[in-house]
């Protein structure tokens, strides 16, 4: 079983286009630290083409080696912008299943702390987000995997700068 380093990992999560990278990056720079970005964004712009199931695999891999070279680099916090439960989630969503071994991996990588973003903001699409996504489905998912896992987490909502105060005060009192 693998052992993480002993930071404190603050994971934000929810559907594509929630505020979760702009705020992942104006956390790790308010606590001087790293944060680790979303690796299917990177893998989907590298591949130019739709994502298919057989790209779950290397996308969660990549998510998890992202996070395992990036993680040292911390100090005793880390800000995920996703993790493996996301690419779980969106695997058994847009594919009906995720590679075998991501859900025995799924308790032994969880965040001290999830913060699952709602979708009351705009959807802005880009070359790499999908608009026919079911963003309530997709957050639906998210938050039942996150029961069923017994994750720490707390929903984040309302307007842009709303999400970073109610994320910063989520931080303070776990961390």
């Amino acid at each position: 079983m693998e052992t993480l380093a002993p930071l404190y990992r603050v994971c934000l999560i929810g559907p594509e286009c929630t505020g979760k990278t702009t705020i992942a990056a104006r956390l790790a720079e308010r606590y001087q630290t790293v944060w680790v970005p979303e690796y299917a964004r990177e893998y989907a712009a590298a591949v130019a083409r739709p994502l298919v199931a057989e790209d779950a695999d290397p996308i969660a891999r990549g998510q998890l080696a992202l996070e395992d070279v990036l993680a040292p680099s911390a100090t005793a916090l880390l800000i995920l912008d996703t993790d493996l439960l996301s690419t779980f989630v969106y695997a058994r969503h847009y594919y009906g299943s995720a590679p075998e071994w991501i859900e025995p991996l799924l308790p032994t990588r969880l965040a001290n702390l999830y913060l699952l973003f709602s979708l009351d903001v705009d959807f802005a699409p880009d070359e790499v987000r999908d608009p026919t996504a079911d963003r309530h489905a997709i957050h639906d998912a998210m938050r039942s995997t996150l029961d069923a896992l017994n994750a720490r987490y707390e929903r984040v909502g309302g307007a842009w700068e709303e999400r970073v105060v109610q994320v910063i005060d989520a931080i303070e009192r776990a961390w």
